[in-house]
């Protein structure tokens, strides 16, 4: 299975978009039911499943204004992988590496985070 990358990157937008004004439940509907999720790398654990991922999603509810903007981006196959910076009520800016995989409906099966202390800018 394979996507051209414009189709890879409209999948991403529409997460990046959907992290920036849905509910966790709006991200999470973007998985497949058996998805991964790990943020960050290394970090802690695997969130296994689309219940497990909108719990995840939910601790940036409430947390006010979320921004989010696609910096570079890479595709091949069905993966792509993309710089983005996500601010977080105008208070903080992080910019992750994240890798994902696709599934033929072009819903995440899989979502990598990469990053650190050193990727966060203190806004305010």
């Amino acid at each position: 299975m394979s996507f051209e990358p414009d189709a890879l990157q409209t999948f991403v937008q529409r997460y990046l978009d959907t992290v920036a004004g849905g509910t966790a439940d709006d991200v999470a509907a973007l998985y497949a039911e058996d998805a991964t999720l790990e943020d960050p790398v290394g970090g802690g654990e695997v969130h296994i499943g689309r219940q497990a991922i909108a719990g995840f999603y939910k601790i940036m509810e409430g947390g006010g204004e979320i921004k989010t903007e696609l910096l570079t981006f890479r595709a091949g196959g069905h993966e792509a992988a993309f710089v983005f910076a996500i601010t977080v009520g105008g208070a903080m800016r992080i910019e992750p590496i994240e890798v994902m995989t696709f599934d033929g409906d072009g819903k995440i099966t899989s979502m990598k985070a990469y990053w650190g202390p050193q990727n966060i800018t203190q806004l305010s």
